[in-house]
């Protein structure tokens, strides 16, 4: 992870958060930090799966919209 002073979470696109997500995994399965760092780093992931799941409810309400009521339902279909 960087040593510069991270971006804040709630100024971060999808693709960011997602990025920088997918860093902390990889940093916190390497198990090299102390375990002081290792709860920060797992808290700001926690933060970070957040930020990705508020984007993704943002589009999913955005296509409804777009979608209008007589809309496709754009839930995955069964089997």
């Amino acid at each position: 992870m960087d040593e510069i002073s991270p971006k804040a979470i709630e100024k971060m696109t999808y693709e960011e958060a997602a990025a920088e997500l997918e860093e902390l995994v990889r940093a916190l399965e390497s198990e090299s930090h102390p375990l002081e760092e290792a709860l920060a780093l797992f808290e700001r992931g926690q933060a970070l799966v957040k930020r990705c799941a508020e984007l993704l409810e943002q589009a999913d309400l955005k296509i409804r919209r777009l979608a209008g009521e007589d809309g496709e339902d754009f839930s995955e279909e069964s089997g």
